[in-house]
């Protein structure tokens, strides 16, 4: 296997990785990375392979300890943080994984979510409310931001005057899942988590005295039947509603309104979609901006036994990080790939996931991103971007934005 150091933390390819990834995908779909100690795969085929293979899985712990894995002892600085990845479904693997999982989608039904549907025409007709008459907002900070924060507090069932500290703990919680991060990062994270935990706790005491129609009451309900969620269990998997449930909707306004206003053409197929209230247009729209610029581009899996992938050896506790930015551009599975095309019927993105970790939260994101676009571009016809450059967070597994100035 050849090696390559990929500097994903590089600005230039934060805000443009598409060349390299065309590049690297079609010379170096695999290579071993000795800076990261990772395998990188860029083709479609094999990330959606690997994801589907019960052999990688996004923990190791469970089958080898620390000293197998020649890792130094736990830092101090995450141990809350630590405890709270043991304790939620996304880094955990069958069988509890599945027992999670489980109780998880015991609450967090297609029903619940489709009776989101009402609040979240509600909050962004709130939102654009708020902005209209000003000519002009930041898309993040005025509508991206809020509006899946608020949909997953109305879920959760988190009082109004509590949602602003949800979105600071997630920002802060989430930096630990990017490469390279620092010890003033890690510190700030595992306080966000120390506070969130106790806020969810807190909550959580509350509806098992008087529950209500809120996701809390329903997994508090969940926990106290046979099969249960421990605290610790409940408190982590509202954390990771929190952070994954809005993440990704966050970044694919941003980015989804950026390829839009860089692509005339589609910009206006999509205002003529809004102005004739065409909702199954933007189902089609909404799978074409997440599968164009992918809101979270990096995904890692661990090794769980040793393995020949095609002829390349993978051994057990070895980390591979799948590059869903790159296969989602592979011109082996999606025609022109690099061309945003709103009305693509092919799309097999690969944004959500496959497999067991295949997010829970997809049905939602899709329902906010179909509302908020469609509303965004009906009630501002003529919206445009405000500001020649964009910058964003500096992660590349997150990649955010810092702002996005729009005027209309």
């Amino acid at each position: 296997m050849q090696t390559y150091h990929l500097n994903i933390n590089d600005p230039a390819f934060v805000r443009d990785p598409y060349p390299t990834l065309a590049h690297l995908r079609e010379h170096l779909p695999v290579f071993y990375d000795e800076v990261w100690n990772k395998v990188f795969f860029l083709r479609y085929e094999d990330i959606a392979n690997l994801l589907r293979d019960k052999r990688l899985g996004r923990s190791i712990t469970h089958i080898l300890s620390r000293d197998e894995l020649g890792w130094p002892p736990p830092n101090p600085l995450t141990r809350d943080f630590d405890h709270f990845q043991e304790n939620h479904m996304l880094d955990s693997e069958p069988p509890k994984h599945t027992r999670l999982k489980g109780l998880m989608l015991k609450a967090f039904t297609p029903a619940r979510v489709e009776g989101l549907r009402s609040k979240i025409q509600k909050i962004v007709n709130s939102l654009l409310d708020r902005a209209e008459d000003r000519g002009r907002m930041d898309l993040l900070a005025d509508y991206a931001e809020p509006l899946p924060v608020t949909v997953i507090a109305e879920l959760l069932g988190v009082p109004e005057e509590d949602r602003p500290l949800l979105r600071p703990w997630s920002a802060k919680i989430v930096k630990l899942y990017e490469l390279g991060y620092t010890d003033e990062q890690a510190k700030e994270a595992n306080q966000a988590v120390v506070e969130f935990s106790s806020y969810i706790k807190q909550l959580a005491d509350e509806r098992r005295k008087k529950p209500g129609e809120d996701l809390i009451s329903a997994l508090v309900q969940v926990e106290e039947q046979g099969d249960k969620l421990t605290p610790d269990e409940l408190v982590a998997n509202c954390i990771l509603l929190l952070n994954a449930g809005h993440e990704a909707t966050v970044n694919g306004t941003t980015a989804g309104f950026l390829a839009l206003a860089r692509n005339p053409d589609q910009m206006a197929r999509a205002q003529e979609a809004a102005a004739r209230n065409q909702p199954e247009f933007f189902k089609l729209a909404v799978e074409e901006l997440l599968r164009f610029d992918t809101p979270l581009p990096m995904f890692e899996r661990w090794v769980l036994e040793d393995l020949d992938y095609k002829g390349i050896p993978l051994r057990r506790g070895q980390e591979v990080a799948l590059m869903y930015a790159s296969g989602n551009r592979d011109p082996r599975k999606f025609a022109n790939p690099d061309q945003l095309d709103l009305t693509r019927l092919e799309n097999q993105h690969l944004t959500f996931g496959l497999g067991i970790h295949y997010c829970i939260g997809a049905p939602l994101a899709r329902l906010e991103l179909q509302t908020s676009f469609q509303t965004l571009l009906k009630r501002l016809p003529n919206i445009h971007l405000a500001a020649d450059q964009i910058e964003y967070t500096g992660g590349f597994v997150i990649r955010g934005h810092k702002a996005m100035p729009v005027a209309w």
